[in-house]
């Protein structure tokens, strides 16, 4: 289900334009127009759920299929031989600035622990 006040949805429909790495019929992974590292892709379910915490046990295979395709494009990408990160923020304390859920992909320098 789009919504027309959500900028991930307005991608996914065409409506706002993306660099698109890759789309099937669950998702769609695009490079992120304000990168945090110099690979920094995104990787957003197409179904409109606004946080982690909302998806139910019907979105199980949904979190797989994201997880499986983060996995995919890393290796695509060469990411695995240096090192890569998963990150899902989960509300505006985590730094979610945008509730439409989505999985970064980052890579291509050192990233430090702890973040933030």
């Amino acid at each position: 289900m789009e919504r027309d006040d959500c900028i991930f949805c307005q991608v996914i429909s065409g409506k706002l334009p993306s660099k698109m790495e890759y789309e099937d019929e669950y998702l769609a992974i695009f490079w992120d127009i304000n990168p945090q590292a110099p690979t920094h892709l995104l990787i957003v379910p197409k179904k409109h759920v606004s946080r982690f915490s909302e998806f139910t046990d019907d979105d199980f295979d949904l979190m797989g299929k994201m997880m499986d395709a983060a996995r995919k494009i890393a290796l695509k990408l060469n990411l695995n031989e240096k090192g890569f990160r998963l990150v899902i923020n989960e509300g505006r304390d985590s730094g979610q600035s945008i509730f439409h859920v989505h999985l970064h992909l980052l890579s291509g320098r050192r990233l430090m622990w702890p973040p933030g």
